[in-house]
């Protein structure tokens, strides 16, 4: 008998991310993601898998605490990842060293914070797992986390990210006449606090370079600028990566492709314009290009991003790979069990094209543009979520891994091939043709049955709109009630990938419609920027013609209509009900409902995020933010309301919530103020597990 989905099978679930191959094909490692034992947080452990699928996968690490990142050396004879587990073994296991023994506490490092305490070594740092065998050893002990790795061509050195979300320092134990401690935080800049690791201001992320026999790590930048996602030349004298550097680096968004010398000296600036943001750069093998996905802002914060590739040299405009095809790499498509990864630009061993990860019509899909004439073609072709793509070259053609979940399914890795480039487009692969490696449920969900969503298209003003009806059982010859869910962003989507939130909604008896209204990624540039300072009416008759044919079809109930969503899903949820009285309950999840006050002080750039979304700013065009914000219409909201908010969101501060909470509530309106404390804006998808469950059964209960 089918077992109905609940919350709390939330703690049994295990995520694969962040693929790996090996460099000869053979092996993938990939990391699997489950909950702690007490839901109080995860654990992270690395797994391998034979790409042929001749072996079952097996777990590398223990992973008690968090391993992660697992990157291969070039000769495949290490694993080098990141992991906190020596910190844990500081904290409360076998101390590494007799000092520590003396300590009992993180060693000191003779740096100090912007308040003069000291800081310890950072939690995360960089460990090598010998593939001949034996333990893994730890390589670094810098003073800030580490971020990211990548290894050098001869696999001797490795360049490292260090620094923005260091270790809370321990307080020194105050004694008797000790004056108070100063902790005042002087804010001179911008960007200051980033969701879900605070505040950054004091650290920057550098590089560094360190030797694998474990000699004294190198910091190779410096200065004010972020400096992040490495990448080494194919003959290891140089080192691509992305920067913010500049004389206000806060006051513009741009993330610069930049290039500096792996022996140290003067950065050198590739990529030139006003504003641009380019990230995952990668190196073609003969090292004459280095791909870049990004855009320079030409529409604003919905710029479709692209494949673009420059010469590793000064001042480059670069060249555009994918304009024509008007598709959204790496764009962001929505789950709540996990978090959608693109993969950046991936060269073919032979240099003559790219790999890249982009949406259409609700399926993620991996393809590939041609270098000498920019030709676009498809890749897989599957009513899917095909994300984290690895790829390596098998005879003349590629050996592809990459996970791949559905509407129904849980995600898990699969394999495949891909054929070399020929004059004519290659044949998509088919889902029926890749290979299951994993079976990462297993046995935890046998039994659940989530229901398939039934894709539906309609048009509005001209525009087609996609949706997906997740339909509950008629009972007592009645139509189920209906609860309509929308999306963050606005710049994301909805697709082919599993939700349980609905899952849970529909097993408890009600329906759920979901689409993609104007303004999301994934229908080409026009149909992204087609919400420009219209976040609420545009979108709400999208989503509510989709809802009208439900009901006109007879199946939902017009009289037990609902809606909810998250960050901008929450902003359209209050702006609904502030502009009709159909629903019959809501719930707004991190919502913005203060323009004004989103933009002058969520964590998005600031005031950058508004200049670039609506092409004005709170204070020269008061009068449109205040036309935009459903606070301004909160005195018309009489649907019974359920206000969601974590109480560390620095993406939509939780004054967003405690402004709209206040007005109802003085108005005496139905509403219920939610607090999480803990918790950032992520909460959804990466929240503490017991959190998450509550949360999930929170909005069900609201609504039945």
């Amino acid at each position: 008998m089918p077992k109905l989905p609940s919350a709390s099978d939330l703690a049994s679930l295990r995520v694969p991310t962040d693929v790996r191959l090996s460099p000869d094909g053979r092996q993938t490692c990939f990391v699997v993601k489950e909950s702690a034992p007490d839901q109080a947080g995860y654990r992270t452990a690395l797994w391998l898998v034979p790409t042929d699928g001749s072996e079952p996968p097996r777990r590398m690490t223990l992973g008690a605490t968090h391993d992660a990142a697992p990157r291969w050396s070039p000769d495949g004879k290490w694993l080098a990842f990141l992991s906190d587990r020596g910190a844990v073994l500081r904290k409360g296991g076998a101390p590494r060293d007799a000092e520590d023994m003396k300590r009992g506490s993180a060693p000191a490092t003779g740096l100090k914070d912007a308040v003069g305490r000291d800081l310890p070594h950072g939690a995360v740092q960089v460990w090598l797992l010998p593939l001949a065998g034996g333990e893994a050893q730890q390589l670094t002990d810098l003073p800030l986390d580490v971020g990211s790795l990548a290894w050098n061509p001869d696999s001797t050195r490795l360049c490292i990210v260090s620094g923005a979300t260091s270790a809370k320092p321990a307080a020194a134990k105050a004694e008797a006449g000790d004056p108070p401690r100063r902790d005042v935080r002087l804010i001179d800049e911008l960007g200051y606090q980033l969701n879900g690791a605070g505040f950054i201001y004091e650290n920057p992320p550098k590089l560094w370079i360190i030797d694998v026999d474990g000699s004294a790590a190198r910091r190779l930048t410096s200065g004010r600028s972020a400096d992040e996602q490495p990448a080494w030349s194919p003959d290891g004298k140089r080192i691509a990566y992305v920067s913010n550097r500049g004389s206000n680096p806060d006051l513009a968004w741009r993330a610069d492709l930049t290039l500096i010398d792996a022996a140290g000296g003067k950065p050198v600036r590739v990529s030139v314009g006003k504003e641009r943001v380019f990230g995952h750069p990668t190196w073609s093998p003969d090292g004459k290009l280095i791909a870049v996905v990004g855009h320079r802002l030409e529409s604003g914060n919905p710029t479709r991003e692209d494949v673009h590739v420059f010469r590793p040299r000064a001042d480059q405009k670069g060249k555009n790979l994918t304009a024509h095809a008007d598709l959204f790499v790496d764009a962001a498509m929505n789950s709540d069990l996990y978090s959608p990864a693109g993969a950046g630009p991936l060269w073919a061993p032979d240099g003559e094209s790219i790999l890249f990860n982009a949406p259409v019509d609700g399926s993620f899909e991996l393809w590939r543009t041609r270098l000498e004439d920019g030709r676009v073609e498809r890749l897989t072709r599957g009513k899917h979520m095909l994300i984290s793509p690895s790829i390596a070259g098998v005879g003349s053609g590629l050996r592809a891994v990459a996970i791949r979940g559905t509407a129904t399914t849980t995600p898990d890795l699969v394999s495949f091939k891909v054929d070399g480039l020929r004059k004519s487009a290659a044949k998509p692969v088919k889902p029926k043709a890749m290979r299951q490696l994993t079976d990462l449920m297993g046995e935890a969900w046998k039994g659940l049955k989530p229901v398939e969503p039934q894709e539906r298209w309609h048009k509005v003003d001209g525009r087609r709109i996609q949706g997906w009806f997740y339909e509950a059982p008629v009972r007592r010859g009645k139509p189920a009630p209906l609860v309509a869910e929308i999306h963050g962003g606005p710049a994301t989507l909805y697709g082919f990938s599993l939700m349980w939130e609905w899952q849970l909604l529909v097993a408890s008896g009600i329906s759920v419609y979901a689409c993609n209204p104007r303004g999301s990624t994934g229908y080409g540039q026009d149909f992204a920027v087609a919400n420009f300072r219209d976040w609420g009416d545009g979108p709400q008759a999208d989503l509510e013609a989709g809802i009208d044919a439900i009901v006109a079809e007879g199946k939902a109930d017009p009289d037990r209509l609902g809606v909810t969503g998250g960050s901008y899903g929450g902003y359209l949820t209050a702006w609904m009900i502030s502009h009709t009285d159909r629903y019959k309950a809501a719930v707004a999840c991190r919502g913005v409902y203060d323009m004004s006050a989103e933009m002058l002080s969520g964590d998005l750039g600031g005031p950058l995020f508004g200049h670039h979304e609506l092409d004005a700013q709170p204070w020269t065009d008061p009068e449109l933010y205040r036309r935009l914000s459903p606070l301004t219409y909160a005195t018309a909201i009489r649907t019974p309301l359920l206000i969601q908010h974590a109480e560390q969101d620095l993406r939509c501060p939780i004054t967003q919530a405690e402004q709209l909470f206040s007005v109802l509530r003085s108005l005496r309106r139905p509403v219920r103020l939610m607090r999480t404390p803990g918790e950032s804006h992520e909460l959804t998808r990466s929240g503490t597990p017991f959190r998450r469950i509550e949360n999930t059964e929170r909005i069900r209960d609201w609504f039945v």
